[in-house]
């Protein structure tokens, strides 16, 4: 276990070099003069020289590259001070620290994700499973049908249509917005409901289907078989034998989807006007705003290759028959 997470440890740190790399040196490409894009328009050759000196664009783009990425580990130092590591450098546009942008938009995307993982896997699940134990039943073709005709939409279709119903034609419920945990709970849990839903709807349809078809396949399987010839009860065989069994695939697509959410749901936020890592993201690469854009693409790849790794502990939890090596 201790080899493969070192192992796993180091490939992550080897891909997220890779990426700030690529990420780099791509944009280094654009024949843009980022020195200009911070100064604003009216802005006179003095400034812009000053500007330059005081971001590192006058040094060759190795040295820039690499004094990025020993900011992360060491921190650096700029005009506006010290950034602290992980120091992801300073934003052409705004002048404020990259990791500090992060962190403020981060609770945002975080509360989005987790309101609407807990909704969708509580319903997604519950309803998969309740289809394979009741399979070829009215209960398991309505599950199935419905589950077919959520799968169709998207969020920039369904969002529209619930905020134009339940916002601006009936008022029941405010426009979606961000309010901090700790300051209000309400506040927080009334302002993201909408959001939750509309991601809940879009993603319950395929945790519906999964859960279903895996535990389906799981039901076939010979210990299952051999646990029902013992005379175990059908709940007990259900729950006990087939329904770990079943979890694997489930959790590679969660992984795979939480992951996703957390490096920033870009359609959701915007859908909702809300201002997260995706949001963000969007908006830095529009302005060609170099070091923000690297540090949400190394921000997000951290999260992918994490709850990589953690998915791949959990199938040894799950299911004995995995070793890890």
């Amino acid at each position: 276990m201790l080899q493969f997470l070192v192992r796993r440890l180091i490939g992550a740190c080897v891909i997220i070099f890779l990426i700030g790399a690529f990420t780099f040196f791509l944009f280094y490409t654009i024949p843009q003069d980022f020195a200009e894009l911070s100064c604003g328009r009216n802005c006179t050759p003095q400034n812009i020289a000053v500007i330059r000196e005081n971001l590192g664009l006058d040094k060759p783009i190795t040295s820039q590259f690499w004094e990025f990425m020993a900011g992360i580990v060491n921190g650096r130092d700029f005009t506006q001070g010290h950034c602290s590591a992980p120091c992801l450098g300073v934003s052409f546009d705004t002048g404020e620290f990259v990791w500090d942008s992060i962190l403020d938009r981060f609770p945002l995307t975080l509360s989005l994700t987790l309101g609407g993982l807990v909704i969708f896997l509580f319903l997604g699940l519950g309803s998969g499973l309740l289809a394979a134990w009741k399979r070829g039943t009215v209960v398991d073709k309505a599950v199935s049908g419905a589950s077919i005709v959520l799968s169709s939409f998207q969020i920039y279709f369904l969002g529209p249509i619930v905020l134009g119903i339940f916002v601006y034609q009936s008022g029941i419920m405010d426009n979606p917005k961000y309010e901090p945990f700790t300051e209000n709970p309400i506040a927080w849990m009334v302002g993201m409901i909408i959001p939750w839903c509309v991601m809940a709807t879009i993603f319950t349809a395929q945790y519906t289907r999964m859960a279903r078809s895996t535990m389906i396949e799981q039901l076939q399987e010979e210990h299952v078989r051999t646990a029902r010839a013992k005379g175990m009860k059908q709940r007990y065989v259900f729950f006990r034998y087939a329904w770990r069994g079943s979890l694997i695939p489930i959790v590679t697509i969660l992984g795979v989807d939480l992951s996703a959410l957390l490096s920033g749901a870009v359609v959701t936020e915007f859908t909702f006007d809300l201002a997260g890592i995706g949001r963000l993201a969007v908006d830095s690469s529009l302005t060609k705003d170099l070091p923000v854009t690297m540090g949400v693409m190394l921000f997000g790849a951290f999260f992918i290759l994490l709850l990589n790794i953690v998915v791949d502990l959990a199938y040894a939890y799950i299911d004995p028959r995995v070793r890890l090596s």
